[in-house]
């Protein structure tokens, strides 16, 4: 179970993870960010409050093109600690430092104070960080993350003299899927839907393609107005042999509404009575093992239900230049010859290649 601390108030900041926010709520700016106690800034990158001694230590961080030490490997980061602005320049858009950091400046001793406490901190990632982990000109929260490792380190970039620059670099860890803790309102939920699984015990389950977790089932819902994109939200769970959180869909519904429900695989736009497109999200890494891909948009394309099969039992993979390779099935003309892609929808070619090399290696779907 992770530690956390409430403070009085309706809804203060606290370690750990926000009742009623799972991990995948995207927010269109910081300040969402801020109103709903994520982080306690509109600007810095490290959020810290004050423990029960007093004592000020790290709850949050975002990641949203730092500097130019970061790297984000999704489970794994390694995070460049913080300096007073005086202390920063840029170079096309990469932020470089004049002079050493220190392990004396608030947001470092803060985040550093964490690390010995063993507190968790909650990632925020914005829409200018890694391009195989970025959403789409928001911020989204992905979860509790745990610092495995502090040090002091050098800089790729030494100051404009020469002089080499010291920083203040931490190692964190995404928390397994398990530790990331349900929070109070999902937890009454979890224990209503383990109470239904009891009395249904003996059902069929349905079969989840490539190594989908077993633990979950597919949650529809309906697409929220643009205002309540930021708004407070209360995801469901459900409950099998492990009890494990359903993440937001705002990643799968970004995509969708960025094509217009249409697929990017056959052009399909299935229209429902009511007007409204029909698509769906499709990971391209899957989320289960073996693959654990992530539930970020460059990782997800739009396509309509048969496109979507065909995509998870390998009958359709791609090629790096976007070409659709059909594998399998008769599909009479229906693919187009390369995906259709969007300017703000960056579909990386790291999933390509995962999904492409893994059903390239094993038999013709259409024989499985």
């Amino acid at each position: 179970m992770i530690n956390s601390l409430q403070y009085a108030g309706v809804r203060e900041r606290k370690i750990g993870h926000i009742d009623g926010i799972a991990p995948g709520a995207e927010f269109h700016r910081r300040l969402q960010v801020k109103r709903n106690d994520l982080h306690r800034d509109t600007v810095r990158g490290i959020s810290w409050l004050d423990d029960e001694d007093g004592s000020e230590v790290a709850d949050a961080i975002v990641l949203h093109g730092g500097y130019e030490d970061d790297r984000d490997d999704w489970t794994t980061v390694q995070y460049t600690g913080a300096s007073p602005d005086r202390d920063k320049y840029k170079v096309n858009g990469i932020t470089k430092l004049l002079r050493s950091q220190s392990w004396a400046y608030q947001d470092n001793a803060a985040l550093k104070r964490s690390h010995d406490r063993g507190w968790p901190i909650r990632v925020i990632r914005g829409w200018k960080g890694d391009s195989r982990y970025s959403p789409i000109n928001c911020y989204r929260y992905d979860g509790l993350y745990e610092i495995t490792d502090i040090r002091t380190a050098i800089s790729k970039s030494p100051a404009p003299d020469g002089t080499p620059i010291e920083i203040c670099q931490f190692d964190l860890r995404r928390l397994p899927e398990e530790l990331q803790d349900p929070t109070s309102v999902e937890r009454q939920i979890s224990e209503l839907l383990e109470q239904q699984g009891d009395a249904q015990q003996g059902e069929p389950r349905n079969n989840l393609s490539q190594g989908e977790p077993e633990a979950v089932d597919a949650v529809t819902e309906g697409e929220p107005d643009e205002e309540s994109l930021g708004a407070e939200k209360f995801p469901e769970t459900r409950s099998v042999q492990v009890q494990r959180l359903v993440r937001d869909d705002a990643v799968i519904r970004n995509v969708k509404r960025l094509h217009d429900g249409e697929c990017q695989v056959c052009g399909l736009q299935l229209l429902g009575p009511d007007g409204k497109p029909y698509s769906e999200g499709a990971h391209i890494r899957p989320l289960g093992k073996p693959h654990r891909g992530p539930d970020v948009e460059p990782n997800v394309i739009c396509l309509c239900p048969n496109c979507h099969v065909r995509l998870d039992i390998g009958a359709i993979v791609i090629d790096d230049d976007w070409s659709i390779i059909v594998r399998a099935g008769a599909l009479d003309g229906t693919i187009r010859p390369k995906l259709k892609r969007h300017a703000k929808h960056k579909v990386h070619l790291d999933y390509i290649r995962y999904h492409r090399e893994w059903w390239m290696g094993r038999a013709d779907p259409s024989e499985e």
